[in-house]
């Protein structure tokens, strides 16, 4: 090897060396695969998951047990954690889809049962907050979970019970209420990005009285956006549905992962279709 390629070659892998680390500093928190419209509506992601179930007595009174969703490798690192809580009278089945369907794409999820079937939303605010408490410090997967990323999600009652819980932790990292009902209607305290998510025929938790005003109280900084689901009642978050989906795992990923692979399905804002009726959003993030 003559002296001038033995330098070249000495530049080069001094370079791969620089441009590799600086790029995993950049954004330490991918996981998975670069993200296609297709992959992220598919009903399940990259990741293989496994669940394991809270009792009661395991929570310690402070939720009402649940379900843990977790994927099953870990040689990517630790994974953001995502706690859902169900609306009033409702169980954790009525939230469980948005366990595998979050966990497959690289999160910790906990779907969880309330102390009380009646619980208002700063109760289930309170039982989230216990509930991501539990994942990141007592549980038996405790270990895969970055607690420094951590969201919430909510339906109905539920829903406010993640606004609440937003208010309450500006630490956390995301924030999405689902066909969110509260009887406070003001959140520009709130420093977390939150999607809302709201159904355009929701009779029991209207748009106008609740996720609109939800949205529009909310700071434009963070960022936040509102979906609102063509011609769905208060139940329709209930059920796998690809454009919830679809939304509430970008966010998650933008907002929990600092992933900006995900923008794309954020920015520019979706525009009405058959399945949205109306989006609005404070694009760009960041």
């Amino acid at each position: 090897m003559t002296k001038r390629a033995a330098v070249a070659a000495v530049l080069a892998l001094a370079g791969t060396a620089v441009a590799t680390p600086a790029h995993a500093a950049a954004n330490p928190h991918e996981r998975g695969p670069a993200p296609t419209r297709q992959g992220v509506d598919a009903p399940l992601g990259p990741f293989a998951v496994a669940t394991a179930t809270v009792t009661a007595a395991q929570a310690g009174g402070r939720f009402g047990g649940g379900t843990i969703h977790y994927p099953t490798s870990t040689a990517e690192g630790t994974f953001g954690a995502v706690a859902v809580a169900p609306g009033f009278t409702e169980s954790q089945s009525a939230i469980s889809w948005y366990g595998p369907r979050l966990a497959s794409r690289g999160f910790v999820v906990i779907t969880i049962d309330t102390n009380g079937p009646l619980d208002f939303p700063d109760a289930r605010g309170d039982q989230l907050l216990a509930a991501l408490d539990y994942l990141t410090a007592a549980s038996p997967v405790r270990s895969r979970i970055d607690a420094s990323r951590t969201a919430v999600m909510g339906h109905s009652m539920g829903g406010g019970g993640a606004l609440e819980a937003a208010r309450d932790r500006p630490a956390l990292r995301a924030a999405i209420p689902l066909a969110g009902w509260d009887l406070n209607g003001n959140w520009s305290t709130n420093r977390v990005p939150t999607l809302v998510v709201g159904a355009e025929n929701d009779l029991i938790a209207p748009v106008s009285l609740h996720s609109e005003p939800f949205y529009q109280s909310l700071p434009s900084t963070p960022d936040k956006a509102y979906l609102e689901i063509r011609g769905g009642d208060h139940f329709v978050t209930n059920s796998p549905h690809t454009t919830i989906a679809r939304l509430s795992i970008s966010w998650l990923k933008r907002f929990v992962d600092d992933d900006v692979r995900y923008e794309q399905f954020l920015c520019p804002a979706p525009v009405p279709d058959p399945a949205i009726s109306e989006y609005r959003d404070t694009c760009p993030n960041g």
